[in-house]
Formats: C-alpha cells, structure tokens, sequence
C-alpha cells in the first residue's frame, strides 16, 4: 500500500509532538519542516493534565518519567485588602492532577525521537504553501502570528488584546515542601509550577503599564512578591526570566483543502488556567484517531471529510474552554464595586465538594468526556 505524507511545519513543542504522534499511523509517512537556524533552546515549563501526561507517554515511551514533575495538589489563593484566602484546594491521594516539564529538555527527546523514526526533517524559509501541493495532508504549527494563515482562513477570528505581559522564569529555593499553586493578586495572576526538588517556574500576569513601569526591577520585584505569597524568609535565586504579551485568539476556520492550521495558531488563551497546551494535546490526539481511521481504510487523506471530522469534533471543546478561561480571568479581576461580592463568592467556594469534582474532571479532561 502507497503511503500518504503529511507535511509538518514548524519545530516548536506542538509541531514536534505532532510528527512524533503521527508518524506511528500505519502507512503514514511525515516530514517535518522548520527555518534554518532555529534554536530550539525554550527555558519556560508547560503543564499537562494526568489524562494528556497517558498520552504523551503512550505514544513517546523514551521521554522517561523523569523530565515530568507530578502534582497531586493545587491550591488556588484570592488576594484581598485583608488577606490571601485559600479558597480552593484540589487533592488526589492515589493519582496525580498534573505534570510539569521543561520545554527544552522536552523538545530535544522529541528530535532524537523524530531521527529514530526516521520522520525526515527539512530545513528552510517557507514563503508559501505551493511547493508543498504534492502533500496529502499539510499542518502548520507556526505560531499565532504567521501571515501564512492569510491564505488559509478567509473567517474572522475571535481575538482580545489583554494588554497584559506574562512574566516567566525559575526559582531555585529550599523550601521542604511545595505545592502547585495560582494566587489571585491585584497585580494579575501568579502561578507557582514546581518542576523538581529544588525548583519550580512562576508565570505572573501583570498590566503592561505595570511591567513597563517596573521593567528596570523587575526581577526584584517577582522576588519580593514570591517571598511575600510563599512566606519564606529563606533565600532564592530566579533565573531566566522573560515575557511575552498575552491575548486571546479563537480561529473559526480550520483548515482549507488539505491544509490544517494547529497549535498556537488555532487557539491562544489566557496562561490562567494553564489549559493551552492541554487543548493542543487533545487536538493532536483526535486528529491522530482521524488519520488512523481514513488511513486503515485506504482512504486518501486529501480528499476524504478528514479535517471536517477534525473540526467537527474539535471546535466546540475549543472555543467553550477558551472563552471560559477567558471568563474566569475576567472574573478574578480587580473591581472596587464587585471586589466584596467575590470575596463573599471565593469563600463559600471552599466547601463545596461538587465543585471540586468537577473542576478536577474539566482540567484533567477538559470536555472529552
């Protein structure tokens, strides 16, 4: 049997998880297209739900349990002029709610991975889809922000400008114990992601006006304020600190012909909840069942209802748990008038054990129920 070719571009975490995961399909053959001279160095730290972490280790079995650091707590803290009330605590005792994991030591098992299986990877400056026709199938995973798209969705996105910055790095420290944590400041969110003993990654979501107004201390400030909401009156040392801007983007269309957008590109969400990479994973996974489907059946990819079964099944998950994640950042917002219903709202959250339940099965399986 002839086999089909998809066509990858982008060496990113979700291009590279991509070809990996595809290229076991039987009689599928993927290359992998990324720009000369990329780096492939990413010191920031992504979380995955239990259910994704299954996944990934079922289809990438030399990543090794050791580049994930498990969580089985998370605790969720609601700053107010008083206090940081505890308003949320979710606990597994035999299981783990979430992995951590460095992007860069993640993405190199992912290159030596697509070697081994002989996924061949090509380097060059893509300047149009043309001389790529001759694909069964192409996904780009480039990003957001790539004028290629212009070609492919012709369907106004749902975009939002936060104009807000997320500041990230890491924190060595000797704290005896640490927990998963995201605080509710009145500067934006703060998330606190452990990823081995003796470290753990923040993510702290602020104003721009605020970064811009501090970008000369802003490392004295992220120390001063993860000293102030952890308590600890011990040393640490932050290193790698960068930012980025934060926005929402929700694309309506997915795919044209045989092109399919993935990855940062169909779907850019607020880092609150930490579910970005989560719904990509999910993405990769549908569409995984999709070609395996069309593929045993001999099928060609290029003209089957392939990626309308993909958006058909996808678009509804994504655009519920993005515009809810952009929903619960706009509810922990600073607002003078509704501050005092909020706190009243937080507080009564912390025993209502339904809730709890359900926000474990929503961030573990998002709506793939």
């Amino acid at each position: 049997m002839t086999k089909q070719r998809i066509c990858i571009v982008g060496d990113g975490l979700s291009g590279l998880m991509t070809a990996v995961v595809l290229a076991k399909v039987p009689g599928i053959e993927v290359n992998l297209i990324a720009k000369k001279g990329t780096n492939n160095v990413d010191k920031r730290t992504t979380a995955i739900s239990d259910t994704n972490y299954k996944f990934v280790n079922q289809n990438i079995t030399s990543l090794g349990q050791k580049l994930f650091w498990p969580s089985k707590k998370i605790e969720l803290f609601y700053e107010t002029a008083k206090e940081k009330i505890n308003f949320l605590n979710l606990h597994e005792a035999n299981s783990n709610l979430m992995y951590v994991f460095e992007n860069d030591k993640v993405k190199n098992v992912l290159l030596k991975e697509i070697s081994k299986n002989k996924i061949k990877l090509i380097r060059k400056d893509l300047n149009n889809l043309d001389e790529l026709k001759k694909n069964d199938l192409i996904i780009l995973c480039i990003g957001g922000q790539s004028k290629i798209y212009n070609n492919i969705t012709k369907i106004r996105s749902i975009k939002k400008d936060y104009k807000e910055i997320a500041i990230t790095g890491y924190v060595k420290h000797n704290l005896k114990t640490l927990n998963t944590s995201q605080f509710f400041l009145k500067e934006g969110p703060l998330a606190i992601l452990p990823f081995s003993k003796n470290y753990f990654s923040f993510v702290w979501s602020v104003k721009k006006y605020f970064f811009e107004n501090n970008s000369k201390k802003i490392t004295t400030l992220v120390k001063n304020k993860i000293l102030e909401i952890l308590k600890n009156k011990q040393e640490i040392t932050i290193s790698n600190i960068q930012s980025y801007p934060i926005s929402l983007s929700i694309r309506r269309q997915y795919h044209q012909k045989n092109t399919l957008i993935l990855g940062e590109g169909l779907h850019t969400i607020h880092p609150v909840a930490g579910q970005g990479f989560n719904l990509v994973l999910r993405d990769i996974k549908k569409l995984k069942e999709i070609v395996k489907y069309y593929a045993g059946l001999g099928i060609s990819i290029k003209t089957s209802y392939a990626l309308n079964d993909f958006y058909n099944s996808r678009k509804p998950e994504n655009t519920i748990m993005s515009l809810g994640v952009d929903a619960t950042h706009s509810f922990f917002k600073q607002n003078k008038y509704l501050d005092p219903f909020k706190e009243i709202i937080v507080k009564n959250i912390k025993n209502n054990e339904t809730l709890k339940k359900f926000s474990k099965i929503i961030s573990n399986q998002g709506l793939s129920l």
